[in-house]
């Protein structure tokens, strides 16, 4: 995954979200340095067949306005945390699986 801009990083997962038909509310949104670890041990997201989607910003400061817009568009989520190193902003859709 290459890092990107973060109003590029917003634009794709905003358009990923309408392209689904997703709604915002049902949607959980993070930033972390491990993604992977954070969705799928952290939050248990399943691997397959399940409504995801990350994207890497430049640095935390883009990670961190990335995930303010999308909790000011709805989604789920707890802004302040983190570090230098936490570059990569996240989405999935909550269910009974998930935590949360």
């Amino acid at each position: 995954m290459e890092a990107q801009e973060a109003r590029q990083v917003y634009n794709e997962i905003v358009a990923f979200i309408k392209e689904q038909g997703q709604t915002y509310s049902d949607l959980y949104c993070g930033i972390a340095s491990d993604w992977e670890d954070r969705l799928f041990n952290e939050h248990q997201v399943p691997r397959k067949e399940h409504f995801r989607i990350t994207r890497q910003c430049y640095n935390d400061d883009d990670a961190r306005s990335v995930e303010k817009a999308l909790i000011e568009l709805g989604c789920d989520g707890a802004p302040g945390g983190g570090d230098q190193t936490t570059v990569y902003v996240y989405v999935y859709h909550k269910g009974t699986m998930t935590n949360p």
